[in-house]
């Protein structure tokens, strides 16, 4: 993956910008955007979102991760109202004592080879929407190992306000966790430790697999 670091001088480049035009945009002192340049340091969760949009790019993208550039947000899409699907046991343990709209009733096990069954607890996540397109699209099923923590950069199911699930790439910081589609058309989430805690916002699984939905192809 490619570091923040050279990501910025890209985006620089790119933009044409130089590093007193990023400290004017941002706020960002000049000790700190040189040892962000040089990579002895990498931004906290607050500056990265304030370099992603002086250089106009996509977070993801800014992080180093294989996504397009371009930061084409969309006022007509929510990450809440995306991706918030089915919830099963893979295992017949049940569902995940989950109840609200956004989570339907547990759908019929599904079989897992032997490695996967290994792994420990899964359930089955049905996706809804496009957020993590080009990757994963709307009506796959992701098989989920059930855990509470995940390493920055898996992709989880989170439970947001307690009940709400969604499909997000997670990323650590220091002050608290982003929660970041793969489609460049959507927002990252941010949440600082205190919005956790208020929100209620935590890891319930690590996707380990996606299938893909059959489709029909008309004659």
């Amino acid at each position: 993956m490619t570091t923040i670091a050279e990501r910025l001088r890209t985006g620089m480049k790119l933009r044409n910008l130089k590093q007193a035009d990023i400290i004017e945009r941002t706020g960002i002192n000049k000790g700190a955007l040189s040892s962000y340049l040089s990579g002895k340091y990498e931004p906290k969760q607050k500056n990265l979102l304030l370099l992603a949009k002086a250089l106009d790019v996509n977070e993801n993208w800014l992080m180093g991760y294989d996504v397009p550039m371009e930061r084409k947000y969309s006022a007509f899409h929510s990450p809440s109202d995306d991706d918030c699907g089915a919830a099963a046991s893979s295992h017949g343990q049940g569902g995940l004592g989950i109840s609200n709209g956004n989570i339907e009733k547990p759908v019929d096990t599904e079989n897992v080879i032997k490695k996967l069954a290994e792994a420990g607890e899964l359930f089955e996540f049905r996706i809804k929407g496009n957020s993590m397109e080009p990757k994963i699209s709307d009506g796959d099923t992701l098989i989920v190992r059930k855990q509470d923590d995940a390493n920055s950069g898996d992709i989880v199911i989170a439970l947001i306000n307690g009940s709400e699930a969604t499909c997000r790439r997670l990323i650590k910081f220091q002050e608290g966790i982003s929660l970041i589609s793969l489609n460049a058309d959507y927002e990252p989430g941010f949440y600082s430790n205190k919005e956790i805690a208020e929100k209620q916002v935590r890891v319930i699984g690590r996707v380990i697999e996606s299938r893909k939905r059959w489709t029909t192809r008309k004659k």
